[in-house]
């Protein structure tokens, strides 16, 4: 399993030039397709970004709170998968989950599933059943990235430092599907809250993936030849 889970990370190397390719053709051409005024809830969430950018090298971080939506994330997933959780411990200086059966899935997931994010959007939708919600929907917007940004910068953080879950199933591996996962979050944002749709998310998508695997295809054919005239002169 070791050798695959590296020639899979192998494999996603390209994956994530091909999201970073897509995601950043989508965010530059957001304009042309919706216009400034339909963009303004794209504008918002960058600022609730920046904000909590700010925010997380200004003031105090609030470490427990991400703490507990790591081990929460391990637990919903754990208990997605039909695992048994218990033990739920939080600490300034970690904390811990029991999940009796673990995948790579729920081992990774707090570093690629914004719980509070998901949490604002399912926060906006119960209020909206009872409340007008229009006028606010900018500030929602916003809640939403200052989750996504506190959600990317303790992520980052906590790469940096040894993890347990990404010694389980490699760096390699790890650190390429956290990467396509959370690029892939960034493109389904920018469906939910634009006029960008799916189709031309996903289609653009398949087009950039396989643009990627030719272009490398073609450079590992260039190489294999050059190697072989090299050998046999």
């Amino acid at each position: 399993m070791r050798i695959l889970r590296v020639m899979v990370g192998i494999l996603l190397i390209p994956v994530c030039v091909a999201v970073t390719k897509t995601v950043l053709f989508l965010m530059a051409n957001l304009g042309a397709v919706s216009g400034l005024t339909r963009s303004l809830p794209v504008l918002a969430v960058g600022v609730g970004v920046m904000l909590w950018v700010v925010i997380f090298y200004v003031l105090p971080r609030p470490v427990r709170t991400y703490v507990l939506a790591h081990e929460l994330t391990h637990a919903l997933w754990g208990s997605v998968f039909g695992a048994r959780v218990s033990g739920l411990r939080i600490s300034k200086n970690g904390g811990s989950v029991n999940v009796s059966e673990v995948n790579w899935f729920v081992a990774l997931a707090p570093y690629f599933f914004s719980l509070y994010t998901i949490l604002v959007m399912i926060g906006y939708y119960l209020l909206a059943l009872f409340v007008d919600l229009r006028r606010w929907e900018l500030v929602w917007f916003g809640l939403i990235g200052l989750t996504l940004g506190f959600h990317w910068a303790f992520t980052l953080e906590s790469l940096t430092q040894p993890q347990s879950d990404i010694r389980r199933y490699g760096r390699l591996f790890s650190y390429t599907l956290i990467y396509v996962l959370n690029l892939l979050g960034i493109g389904l944002m920018l469906v939910l809250v634009s006029p960008v749709s799916l189709d031309l998310f996903v289609g653009r998508l398949i087009r950039d993936v396989a643009d990627i695997y030719q272009a490398c295809g073609l450079t590992a054919e260039t190489v294999f030849h050059w190697v072989h005239r090299w050998i046999t002169r």
